[in-house]
C-alpha cells in the first residue's frame, strides 16, 4: 500500500483565495525580502490572517516558478509520529525520494541526526530555491519534533526556506540564525488590517453597498483590524444593510464571533487561564500587580505571559511604568467580560472593588473612581475624586469617570464633598450641560462651602466655562483676563482658563490679544503632554485658521493632534478639539480624504463641546457629505445639528447651520426652499441686531445669505449692499476667507451691473489675498459664478508672478458646471451636477500615473505604493496629486469612481 493513500491531502492543499480577500501588499514586501533566509516566523493570535498571508505568498512564490510545498498542522499532529510523518512527505513533494528517509517513530538524537543528514543532503542536490511553508504550527507539542525543526533549521541548505505560521512563538532557539540574518519575522503587532485596508475589506466584500468614513473608522476602532471580526459584519450588511444604523452592537453581538472566541480561540485553554483573562476583562489596562490583587492568585504575572506568548488577542500598552501593562482586544475583552457577568453581579463588582482599592493605593486615580463607582463603592468614589481635586496632576482625563459617578451619588454626598461639588459643575460645563452646572454653582454658593476660600476663588471658572457655553464671550473675558494672571495651585484649572480666554478672544476679533496670550503663555517642558496645555496650544492653530493661513493651521493642528492621540487616544477631549480644526483646515487645502480622516467617527464633538468646535466640525462634516453624497444627506444633518444647537441656545451655530443649507440649495436650483430658510435666519437677525461680540457674526452671516438670494434673482445692487457688510465685518473680525469670498461675489455683482472696472478690482484683491493665504475651497466653491471671470482675469498680464501661479492652479482645478460636483461621486453626480471631463491641458494619464491608480484601486496607502513600486514616498504623493488635478477630482476614492466609468480601471 502506498503511504501516501494513508495521509490527509488536504493537508498539503492551501486554502482558495477569494477574490475578496484584501492583498496584505506591505507584509507581502516584508516576505520578498526573505529569499535569503533559512527561516520566516509569522506567529500571531487567531483569526489574524496569517494562513491567508502565507497563501498569497505561495501563489506569488508559484507565480515566478518556484517549488513550493504546503503543509497544515491540526491537533491530531500534536505528537512526533504524525508531525514527522507529515513533514517528511511535504519534503517528498519538494522532490526528495520516498525512499531516502526511515521515520524513527521514538524520535532518538540518533535516528533524528541520520533524518536530518539525509533529508538536507537530498535538499542540496535538487539545484532550484525551495520553499516549505508550515502553517498552524502551534498544534505541535511534542519536544521531539520541535528538536527535529531544530536541527533543520541549524543546517538547513542555502536553497532551502521554512515559512512557519503559528499562534505561538515556536520553542525554538534562533539565535544564531538571527545574528547571521537569517531569520525574518512577522509578529502579531504587524498583522492587524490598518484603516485603508479595513476600508479595502468592505469595498471587496459589500458590492453596492458603500460604508461612511464614520462607519468605517468605527469599525475599525472597535475591531482593533482584526480581520476575523469583519466577516461577519460583512456577511450582516449585505443580508440586512439597515443593521448598518448600528454597527457598535452588530459587532459586540455578533453570534458568529462569539462561537469563533469560543470554538477557536478559549476552547484549548486551561481553565485557570481562562478564568483569570475574565476576571481581568473589566480593565482598560493591567499589569502583574493589579491582577494579582483582583484575582489573588499569586503566579498572575506567569499567566499574563502565557497569554501573551499564547497572542491570546492581548497586546502590550506603551508607559513609562517600568511595570508593563497589557490590555485585551475590545471585542475578546468584551467576550470575556460576558463570560464573567454569568457568575452573577456580586462576581463583577467584587473585581471592581479591589481593583479601585489597587489603583488608589498607586495614585491611579481616574481608575479608582471609575471602578469603585462601576463597583458600586460610591464613598470610597467620592473620597478618590475630592482626593484628586487637590492634587496638581489633576487633569481633563478625570471628566469621563466622574459624570458616570456624579448621575449616581446622592445630594447629600455631593454636598460633603465641596471640591468634589466644583468639580461636578466643571464637569457639566463642559461636556454641554451648562443648565445643571449654573444650577449647582448657585446651590454651592448658598452652602457653609462658600466661604471656603480655595473652593471660591474657582468658581469663576465655572462662571467662564458656562459663559462659553452660552456663548457669551465678552463675558469670558470680562471673568478670565484677572484670573490668567493669578497664581493657580493645578496646570490643567490655568490652561482652561488660557485656553477659554483665547476662544473667547478669536469669537470677537481680537486676534492680537491671542497672539499676545501665547507668547506670554509658553507652554515647559513638563506640561508638554497635560492634556489641557495641548487644548491650549492646538488654539495657535485654530488662530491661523480663523484668519486665513490654512497651511500653518494644517501644520500645527497634524503635529499636536499626533501627540494628543499618541498621549490620550484617539477619542480624547484634546485629540477631538484638534481634529475639527483639522479636518477644516484639510477641506480649505482640498483635501478631501484627509479631511475625512480627521473627523471620521467623531460625531460627539459635534453634539457636545466648545460652540465653535462644534459649529465648525458640523460645517465641515455637511461640506464633506455634500461631496460625497446626495445634497439631501447633507441638508438633513444641518437641520438636525440646527434643531439641536436652538435646544443648547446657540443661536450664532444655527445661523451658521441654516446659512449652509442655503447655499447647498442654491447650489442644487432650490431657490424656493432657500428663500424659506432665509427668513428663518432673518428672524435671528433681528434678535440680535444691535448685539456686538460673538453675536455679531449672525449679522454677517444673514447679509451673506441676502447676497447669494439677491444674485440668484439677479439684483447685484442689493447683493453689494449686502456684500459690503459681509466684507466689513471679515476685516473687523480679522476673518480673511470671508473677505476673500465678499469680493468674489462682489466682483460677479459688479460684472452683472457691466461694472468692469470693478469688478476686475473686486477679483483681483481676492485673488491676490487667497494666492497670499493659500486658500483653495473658497475659490472652488463657489466657481459656478466665478470660473468665467477667473478665467478673463488670468488674461491680465499686470497680475505678480506667484499671483498669476496661483490663479492658474485654482484655473486648472475648476471644470464648468455646478460649484462642487468635480469631487461627487459617480452616483451622485446626476442629483448634484454633471461631472465633467479633466483639465484638457494636463494630458492623460501617464503609464506611471496608472499604475498608481490601479494600486489606489487596491485600497493601499502612498506608502504601500511607493514599497510596492520601489519609489519614494514623495515621488508617490506627487504622482496621486497629478492624477486627482488630470480627473479633475478631490480624493483618491471619487479618482477610482471616475476611472471605473471611464474604462481607466478593469
Amino acid at each position: 500500500m502506498n503511504p501516501d493513500n494513508l495521509l490527509v491531502a488536504t493537508k498539503f492543499s492551501p486554502p482558495r483565495i477569494s477574490p475578496r480577500h484584501i492583498p496584505r501588499e506591505h507584509l507581502l514586501t516584508r516576505l520578498r525580502d526573505t529569499k535569503y533566509c533559512a527561516a520566516t516566523l509569522i506567529t500571531g493570535g487567531a483569526g489574524f490572517g496569517k494562513t491567508i498571508l502565507l497563501a498569497q505568498w505561495r501563489q506569488e512564490l508559484m507565480k515566478t516558478g518556484i517549488d513550493v510545498t504546503w503543509l497544515s498542522l491540526s491537533h491530531d499532529d500534536r505528537q512526533f509520529s504524525s508531525f514527522c510523518t507529515y513533514l517528511l512527505a511535504a519534503f517528498q513533494r519538494l522532490g526528495m525520494r520516498a525512499d531516502d528517509v526511515v521515520p524513527d517513530a521514538a524520535g532518538s538524537d540518533q535516528s533524528m541526526e541520520a533524518l536530518v543528514a539525509v533529508a538536507t543532503s537530498a535538499v542540496e542536490e535538487i539545484d532550484r530555491e525551495l520553499y516549505l511553508l508550515i502553517d498552524d504550527y502551534q498544534h505541535v507539542e511534542a519536544p521531539a519534533a520541535h528538536r527535529l525543526m531544530q536541527r533543520l533549521l541549524d543546517h538547513c541548505p542555502a536553497n532551502l526556506h521554512i515559512v512557519i505560521a503559528s499562534r505561538t512563538v515556536p520553542p525554538l532557539s534562533l539565535g544564531r540564525l538571527r545574528m547571521q540574518g537569517q531569520v525574518s519575522e512577522i509578529d502579531f503587532a504587524e498583522l492587524p488590517f490598518d484603516l485603508e485596508e479595513t476600508r479595502g475589506f468592505f469595498d471587496q466584500n459589500l458590492s453596492t453597498l458603500k460604508l461612511t468614513a464614520d462607519e468605517v473608522r468605527l469599525i475599525h476602532d472597535l475591531t482593533n483590524g482584526w480581520p476575523a471580526s469583519l466577516q461577519p459584519v460583512a456577511t450582516m450588511l449585505r443580508i440586512r444593510p439597515a443593521k448598518r444604523a448600528n454597527l457598535r452592537s452588530l459587532l459586540w453581538k455578533s453570534a458568529d464571533l462569539q462561537s469563533y472566541l469560543a470554538e477557536d480561540v478559549v476552547a484549548y485553554l486551561p481553565p485557570a487561564l481562562t478564568s483569570f483573562m475574565e476576571k481581568l476583562s473589566v480593565f482598560r489596562r493591567f499589569n502583574a500587580g493589579l491582577a494579582e490583587a483582583v484575582t489573588e492568585n499569586a503566579e498572575a504575572a506567569d499567566l499574563i505571559k502565557r497569554a501573551g506568548d499564547e497572542n491570546l488577542l492581548i497586546y502590550r500598552v506603551e508607559t513609562d511604568d517600568p511595570s508593563p501593562w497589557y490590555r485585551f482586544h475590545p471585542l475578546f475583552g468584551e467576550f470575556l467580560a460576558q463570560r464573567l457577568a454569568e457568575q452573577g453581579n456580586d462576581a463583577v463588582q467584587t473585581v471592581h472593588r479591589r481593583a479601585s482599592r489597587w489603583f488608589a493605593a498607586h495614585d491611579l486615580l481616574v481608575e479608582a473612581v471609575r471602578h469603585a463607582s462601576l463597583g458600586g463603592d460610591l464613598d470610597f468614589a467620592a473620597d478618590a475624586m475630592e482626593q484628586a481635586a487637590t492634587r496638581s496632576t489633576w487633569s481633563m482625563s478625570y471628566i469621563g469617570p466622574l459624570l458616570h459617578m456624579l448621575d449616581r451619588l446622592p445630594q447629600e454626598t455631593l454636598f460633603s464633598h465641596p471640591r468634589l461639588f466644583f468639580l461636578g459643575c466643571l464637569t457639566h460645563a463642559f461636556t454641554g450641560r451648562a443648565d445643571k452646572a449654573e444650577r449647582w454653582l448657585e446651590q454651592i454658593r448658598r452652602t457653609d462651602a462658600a466661604r471656603i476660600p480655595a473652593l471660591s476663588s474657582k468658581f469663576a471658572i465655572i462662571d467662564s466655562s458656562v459663559a462659553v457655553q452660552r456663548d457669551d464671550m465678552r463675558r469670558v473675558i470680562e471673568v478670565l483676563e484677572p484670573l490668567c494672571s493669578a497664581p493657580m495651585e493645578n496646570a490643567s484649572l490655568r490652561y482652561v482658563c488660557l485656553a477659554g480666554l483665547v476662544v473667547a478672544y478669536l469669537a470677537v476679533g481680537r486676534h492680537d490679544d491671542a497672539r499676545r496670550l501665547f507668547d506670554a503663555n509658553p507652554i515647559p517642558p513638563e506640561d508638554r503632554d497635560n492634556d489641557m496645555a495641548m487644548v491650549f496650544e492646538s488654539l495657535r492653530a485654530q488662530t491661523c485658521l480663523v484668519e486665513g493661513d490654512v497651511r500653518e493651521a494644517e501644520r500645527l493642528g497634524a503635529s499636536i493632534l499626533a501627540r494628543a492621540e499618541a498621549v490620550y487616544g484617539r477619542a480624547s477631549l484634546p485629540a477631538n478639539l484638534c481634529a475639527a480644526t483639522l479636518a477644516s483646515a484639510c477641506y480649505e487645502l482640498d483635501r478631501i480624504d484627509d479631511a475625512r480622516e480627521a473627523l471620521a467617527n467623531r460625531a460627539g464633538m459635534m453634539q457636545s463641546s466648545w460652540p465653535d468646535v462644534m459649529m465648525q466640525s458640523s460645517l465641515c462634516r455637511a461640506r464633506l457629505d455634500f461631496l460625497q453624497d446626495v445634497p439631501e444627506t447633507a441638508l438633513s444633518f444641518l437641520e438636525a445639528q440646527a434643531s439641536h444647537f436652538h435646544i443648547l441656545g446657540l443661536d450664532r451655530a444655527v445661523a451658521h447651520m441654516l446659512a449652509e443649507q442655503v447655499d447647498i440649495l442654491l447650489t442644487i436650483g432650490e431657490q424656493r426652499r432657500a428663500a424659506e430658510l432665509a427668513a428663518r435666519l432673518e428672524g435671528l437677525r433681528k434678535v440680535h441686531e444691535h448685539a456686538t461680540g460673538a453675536f455679531a457674526h449672525i449679522r454677517a452671516i444673514a447679509a451673506l445669505v441676502r447676497a447669494q438670494l439677491a444674485q440668484a434673482d439677479s439684483n447685484h445692487r442689493v447683493a453689494l449692499e449686502a456684500l459690503a457688510e459681509v466684507r466689513a465685518f471679515g476685516e473687523q473680525y480679522g476673518r480673511a476667507p470671508t473677505v476673500v469670498r465678499a469680493n468674489l461675489l462682489a466682483a460677479v455683482a459688479h460684472d452683472g451691473l457691466q461694472q468692469d472696472a470693478e469688478a476686475t478690482r473686486c477679483l483681483t484683491e481676492a485673488v491676490t489675498l487667497a494666492a497670499k493665504l493659500g486658500l483653495v475651497r473658497t475659490l472652488l466653491d463657489t466657481k459656478a459664478q466665478t470660473a468665467r471671470l477667473l478665467a478673463r482675469l488670468q488674461k491680465d498680464d499686470s497680475l505678480p508672478a506667484p499671483v498669476a501661479r496661483y490663479l492658474a492652479d485654482s484655473l486648472a482645478r475648476m471644470t464648468p458646471g455646478t460649484a462642487r460636483p468635480d469631487v461627487a461621486p459617480v452616483g451622485a453626480a446626476a442629483s448634484a451636477g454633471a461631472r465633467m471631463a479633466p483639465d484638457a491641458e494636463r494630458g492623460p494619464l501617464t503609464p506611471r500615473e496608472l499604475e498608481i491608480l490601479s494600486l489606489i484601486a487596491e485600497a493601499m496607502s502612498n506608502k504601500r505604493i511607493a514599497l510596492t513600486l520601489n519609489i519614494t514616498f514623495g515621488t508617490v504623493k506627487w504622482n496621486v496629486k497629478n492624477i486627482l488635478a488630470k480627473l479633475g477630482v478631490s480624493s483618491r476614492y471619487d479618482a477610482i469612481a471616475l476611472a471605473r466609468q471611464r474604462g481607466l480601471l478593469k
